[in-house]
């Protein structure tokens, strides 16, 4: 065997040991993320805590949204520091950092409101992990492998990511029937174990530069997307006389502020000489349009995931017999199609993007997952699984089918150099997809149910033997709290009614109370802004597709050098 054999198969082995550590990470991460969204209720009951309540909601909402904003505002920056400092480093530090909010979740101490507020804590440093895991994963990959194997490593890599996602909303289903905190423990034996092997064996092979570190810059970035994050957040709350928070003074004050400062960041970034972000990437054509299309996709993703769990755990499994305490874990069941397709297209499209280009895959990927969106918008609410299962395969094989290669042409655009930035960029518009995905669709569903739902709420209750007053005062209440019923698999009828239920007689209890009840009362207004919700879906794949279709031919940066 000659040196040169060798030494190709020594870099192979660190190549595998690169994806398969990488890999861990961000699987652990989108684990944890879409783990806590299906373990809610049984995290509420642990700590004693109505997440209905009006006093409680905003714990509701960090709980899921606290790590998505944390490395969302993180990574850009973080993606940076990696650039300067070096990639393996904080790839370590990010393992640690997570373990370490993990094992503190799962000590979490006390009931109530201080519980859930430590929750919240917890999760945002599990974010500050996430986000180190986030920022130099593509970056790291980038480094180590060549342009004609980077999209399936990256493929690979993505993959397991976003089926991480998937897979955990049938693990926290699992664990949550175990112990809520196991769903926090899981992830330490790995993080454990992913922190000393990154520790041991990962090394930095991208040139560095010793260069200043943009603090306004990475300020200004971070209050800006907080302030942005933090308005979508509490818009989809009611206030008063308005089922949402989106025409209120601070809300509208948070927006403007939050892109006034976006807009600082920009021009200060063209001033300094050693920005956090190199406006100038966006100069080039394949950057520009993938970090668009990731945005648009993410978005899109990140509202289906949402509205197929309301569908699901609010309409169908209740209308199947399922109680409202077993929809959670058997939501994240009947969603498997979309992981499968998801790892059937993900590695095929990354091989073949090497070979090939992504233009080609990450076009026909988003018009696949558009026409996906226009099947669902057809589907009547009590659908058929043997039509439901094949339309959840087409869109994870149309998400397949963009990810990876979309994520290769960005890494491929840059300069060693700056992949860093590159990877944070993505990381970026990754995790605010998912927090914009929650403030649009969760918006959208409100204005669709809000111009219905009031008078069908009254008619079926009163209709059914619920007194005026009661009635009445159910149907009043904001549409959110609806969505959030079904969302963490309460009865909701039963949820809003709370005692007055002792004031009805037994045979009325029995039918307002029973699976199918509530899905039969919603189902029409549900289905009016579900189309909506899709609708918009649909529109942003299509954009995406046309973004990725603009992006130009195959472009790799170290050939044009």
């Amino acid at each position: 065997m000659t040196e040169a054999d060798l030494e190709l198969r020594k870099n192979r082995r660190y190549q595998a040991l690169v994806l398969s550590n990488t890999t861990l990470g961000v699987f652990m991460a989108f684990l944890n993320y879409s783990i806590v969204i299906i373990a809610l209720p049984a995290i509420f009951r642990g700590i004693a805590l109505n997440p209905l309540a009006p006093s409680n909601v905003s714990y509701l909402l960090w709980m899921l949204l606290g790590f998505s904003v944390a490395s969302a505002v993180l990574v850009v920056s973080l993606g940076r520091l990696g650039d300067i400092v070096g990639r393996a480093k904080l790839f370590t530090l990010g393992f640690a950092i997570f373990t370490v909010g993990s094992v503190a979740l799962s000590l979490t101490p006390g009931k109530g409101s201080g519980a859930a507020l430590y929750l919240v804590v917890m999760r945002i440093v599990q974010g500050i992990g996430g986000a180190f895991l986030f920022a130099n994963a593509n970056a790291i990959i980038a480094d180590t492998f060549p342009p004609e194997r980077r999209g399936t490593a990256l493929g690979i890599n993505q993959v397991a990511g976003l089926s991480g996602a998937f897979i955990g909303l049938i693990a926290g289903g699992v664990l949550a029937d175990i112990n809520w905190r196991a769903v926090f423990i899981v992830s330490v034996p790995f993080g454990i174990f992913g922190t000393v092997w990154a520790f041991y064996k990962l090394k930095d092979v991208a040139p560095r530069r010793r260069v200043k570190i943009d603090y306004i810059g990475s300020v200004l970035f971070a209050a800006s997307l907080i302030l942005i994050l933090i308005a979508i957040s509490y818009g989809i709350q009611p206030t008063k006389g308005h089922t949402m928070s989106w025409g209120t003074p601070t809300i509208l004050g948070e927006l403007i502020g939050g892109v006034a400062l976006l807009v600082v960041f920009f021009i200060v970034e063209n001033k300094v000489e050693e920005p956090m972000l190199k406006v100038n990437l966006f100069r080039t054509r394949a950057f520009a349009a993938g970090n668009l299309a990731n945005l648009l996709a993410a978005i899109g993703r990140g509202g289906l995931q949402f509205m197929l769990i309301l569908w699901l755990q609010g309409i169908w499994l209740p209308l199947h017999g399922y109680s409202f305490a077993q929809t959670p874990l058997w939501a994240g069941i009947y969603l498997l199609p979309l992981t499968i397709g998801f790892l059937i297209s993900g590695p095929v499209s990354g091989y073949l993007s090497d070979r090939f280009g992504a233009r080609a895959f990450a076009t026909v990927g988003m018009v696949v997952a558009g026409a996906s969106f226009f099947a669902l918008i057809l589907l009547p609410v009590n659908f058929s699984y043997f039509v439901f299962a094949p339309i959840l395969l087409v869109n994870g094989i149309g998400f397949g089918l963009f990810a990876a290669p979309n994520s290769s042409a960005v890494m491929n655009s840059v300069s060693a150099n700056a992949r860093g930035t590159a990877s944070g960029m993505l990381a970026t518009l990754t995790n605010t997809g998912q927090v914009l995905s929650i403030g649009i669709f969760f918006s959208l569903m409100i204005a669709g149910l809000s111009s219905s739902l009031p008078s069908e709420l009254y008619n079926g209750l009163t209709s059914s033997g619920v007194s005026a007053s009661s009635a009445n005062y159910i149907a009043h209440l904001p549409a959110v709290a609806s969505l959030f019923g079904a969302f963490l698999g309460f009865n909701p009828i039963k949820t809003l009614l709370g005692p007055s239920l002792s004031t009805l007689p037994s045979s009325v209890v029995h039918k307002i109370t029973s699976n199918s009840y509530f899905p039969h009362l919603i189902s029409s207004a549900f289905k009016s802004g579900l189309s909506i919700a899709f609708t918009v879906a649909l529109i942003l794949c299509l954009v995406a597709a046309a973004a990725s279709f603009f992006r130009g031919k195959k472009f790799v940066h170290e050939d044009a050098n």
